[in-house]
């Protein structure tokens, strides 16, 4: 199998400080850019900064923060995680996304989704009701931008073409969309036994190849944490993961999570990533194999965990979980993705 792209996500969740008091949105904002900077430092391949207009996190602006990463780091890529494209302009999108890229020498991604959380459409005074037309009539006109048809939007793209994903939560419509416009594929899994997504790897091959597309990269996004041990990990992520799931649940109306459940869901057929170095990568690969991915996204930041253990997190990720995940796939090649798989 080749080289898997490993990276990280982050909302910029709001953290907690010593004093127990949640960090400012600017500080947030700020250490944010320091995790970049060592994510770089340890060799990770990209970061993406996700958009959200809520109290709980601090970015509503990924393309600033993403602009003051690029003038601090060398190599990682840099992306959103997601633009909520709905209830943005295309071209303006694209615009900024351009130069991002110019900034940063071509290192610039974006991932285009609808969103899970809505508080944008009424914000930008726009009509909730609209919300599937709204995404596809501004993702066409994404594609059009992108591929140069509109000479008037500038600046342009300095090499190629912008690499464009398509983030998909659990909508088989969403895989076709992504084929249709021949844009790479990434899978948010925040729960459940990842091997359940092979049907939308299998419906995405499928559908490029109707479209006249060769193969696509593949990413997931998941939630995770690493620490020295299974043990220190998972008790440093549970009372943050039932904080940010419990308020969530509360406006959705769902129940918080048991312990049973988290417990569940970072075992080995679980889709939280959250152990040891080992246990971590080897959770890694095995998705990776499954389903055929080019690239794997930790979303490391979760809830109010503090600054510190998220830096650590990340340090452990670059130099021990990374090579580690590589090993492994050299090791044993991916097998070909089928439903008849156990």
């Amino acid at each position: 199998m080749g080289t898997l792209e490993l990276g990280l996500d982050t909302f910029g969740d709001r953290t907690r400080a010593p004093s127990g008091e949640l960090a400012s949105h600017a500080q947030v904002i700020r250490n944010l850019v320091e995790q970049a900077e060592l994510a770089d430092r340890v060799g990770l391949a990209f970061i993406g900064v996700g958009e959200h207009h809520r109290d709980d996190f601090a970015v509503s602006a990924p393309e600033v923060v993403l602009a003051a990463i690029a003038a601090r780091t060398q190599r990682i890529h840099l992306g959103s995680a997601v633009t909520v494209l709905s209830s943005d302009d295309p071209v303006r999108v694209f615009q900024r996304f351009s130069t991002l890229d110019a900034i940063s020498n071509g290192r610039a991604e974006v991932i285009l989704g609808r969103g899970s959380f809505t508080e944008s459409f009424p914000l930008f005074g726009l009509d909730l009701g609209r919300y599937e037309q709204l995404f596809e009539e501004k993702l066409a006109r994404f594609a059009e931008v992108r591929k140069g048809e509109d000479r008037r939007v500038y600046p342009p793209i300095e090499n190629g073409m912008l690499r464009t994903w398509i983030g998909v939560g659990g909508s088989p419509e969403s895989v076709v969309r992504a084929a249709r416009y021949g844009f790479d594929l990434m899978l948010a899994i925040i729960g459940g036994d990842p091997h359940r997504f092979v049907p939308y790897v299998e419906l995405y091959a499928e559908t490029l190849k109707q479209f006249g597309f060769g193969p696509r990269p593949i990413g997931v996004h998941a939630p995770g944490h690493v620490a020295e041990t299974d043990e220190q990990a998972r008790e440093q992520l549970w009372p943050h993961f039932l904080e940010q799931r419990a308020k969530i649940g509360a406006e959705r109306g769902w129940a918080p999570p048991t312990r049973a459940q988290f417990d569940r869901e970072a075992g080995p057929r679980g889709a939280v990533f959250v152990g040891s170095p080992e246990t971590v990568a080897r959770k890694i690969a095995a998705a990776a194999r499954t389903l055929s991915l080019s690239r794997f996204e930790l979303k490391y930041s979760n809830g109010p965990m503090p600054h510190e253990q998220l830096l650590q997190s990340i340090e452990l990720i670059g130099t021990r979980v990374a090579p580690r995940v590589q090993e492994l796939l050299e090791a044993e090649p991916a097998p070909p993705v089928s439903l008849s798989d156990p």
